[in-house]
């Protein structure tokens, strides 16, 4: 299989990966602050772009690189002292050669850094390692000789290893000439305080319900439910376009269904949908499952504390099932325990590779319990 073909570890299923989207809906200050530095030639080496997961940090990053290479080294003026030209915005034209190089992937000024695929394994590495951020020596060595800007994205920088961080860290601390850094991170907590000190931050949000239809509709993502999913998704596109994908919509009404039948359950139900978690070749889905598990504790628990139903519903009967099973805040307490409880021995049970159905059936049991 060729390098072309592989699947990409920074590319959501179903969606284009943010290299082929040109538009980044509903984050202009992070934007505009990019462009401040860059105008004010205050333009950092290192950039940290945070936020949540799926809300356009490496369409960003992508949109950075291509404004970056496509736009020409500041020479201190004209030939008469003519002030530098100010960038208004971080948008290249589609046909510019740049933007059509990135575009096929063949941009000599760009290396991306990313979690490798084992052809052997089918699967992406776990962590990015240190012999992928090795791979930078050539890169710098063979961009050097046209003399214009180099771009490294990493994508992302909470998936590095030890070993990898550290060597990042020195990049970072003597960067080569006129190159730009841009971190991906999705919990910047999680990376080196050296790291983080040494790059200059752009926080990206939450994208309101217009930006997340605006952004589906670029991905070409169709659903019916954009309410709920807006609900589901917190405000994350790459989360809707994976829980469209997955059925996700589908997955939480069910556990909406099953959860009505608290405080006696209904056994066979349960015990289908642990069966279809355990199924072959449905890792995403059992991963998504226990996701939504974990969603409809926190939203059970806030309605039940705020004493407020949700906003909008995200599965028909959500709003009376939360007022039955969290009347007040002390029951609500109890189901916020239990959430961090589940997500503790969910994690551990995936960690140890417990059978997905018998941790799918563990934890409605023990949410059974609760509400009993």
């Amino acid at each position: 299989m060729s390098d072309d073909a592989l699947p990409e570890s920074d590319r959501v299923e179903g969606a284009p990966h943010p290299r082929e989207t040109l538009t980044i809906f509903g984050q202009d200050a992070a934007q505009n602050g990019f462009l401040e530095a860059f105008n004010a030639d205050r333009l950092h080496h290192g950039w940290l772009l945070t936020g949540p997961r799926g809300v356009g940090k490496s369409t960003l990053a992508w949109q950075i690189a291509r404004f970056l290479l496509a736009t020409p080294k500041d020479d201190g003026g004209g030939l008469f002292g003519d002030a530098p030209q100010v960038a208004h915005s971080l948008q290249i034209d589609p046909e510019h050669p740049v933007a059509r190089r990135i575009q096929a992937g063949s941009e000599p000024g760009l290396f991306a850094v990313k979690r490798p695929y084992d052809e052997k394994t089918k699967k992406f590495k776990s962590q990015i390692t240190v012999d992928e951020i090795r791979k930078l020596k050539n890169f710098f060595a063979l961009s050097s000789a046209d003399g214009g800007r180099r771009v490294v994205i990493v994508d992302s920088a909470d998936e590095m290893n030890v070993s990898a961080a550290n060597a990042l860290l020195k990049l970072l601390e003597e960067p080569p000439a006129d190159t730009t850094l841009l971190l991906i991170s999705h919990q910047p907590s999680r990376l080196l305080p050296t790291i983080r000190s040494r790059c200059r931050e752009l926080r990206l949000s939450n994208l309101t319900p217009q930006d997340m239809e605006n952004a589906m509709a670029q991905a070409e993502v169709e659903t019916d439910a954009s309410a709920a999913m807006a609900e589901l998704s917190g405000g994350s596109v790459g989360e809707a376009i994976r829980l469209a994908q997955l059925g996700g919509l589908q997955m939480y009404a069910e556990l909406v269904a099953l959860f009505s039948t608290l405080p006696q359950m209904d056994r066979q139900r349960a015990l289908t949908l642990a069966e279809r978690a355990a199924a072959r070749g449905a890792d995403d889905k059992f991963e998504l499952l226990l996701n939504l598990i974990d969603l409809f504790l926190v939203r059970l628990a806030r309605a039940g504390v705020t004493g407020q139903p949700p906003l909008a519903e995200a599965a028909q009967g959500e709003a009376a099932l939360f007022a039955n099973l969290a009347p007040n805040p002390l029951k609500a307490r109890a189901f916020a325990e239990v959430a961090q409880e589940i997500t503790s021995r969910s994690r551990h049970g995936r960690s140890v590779n417990l059978d997905p159905a018998a941790l799918v059936l563990d934890t409605v049991w023990k949410i059974q319990q609760t509400a009993q």
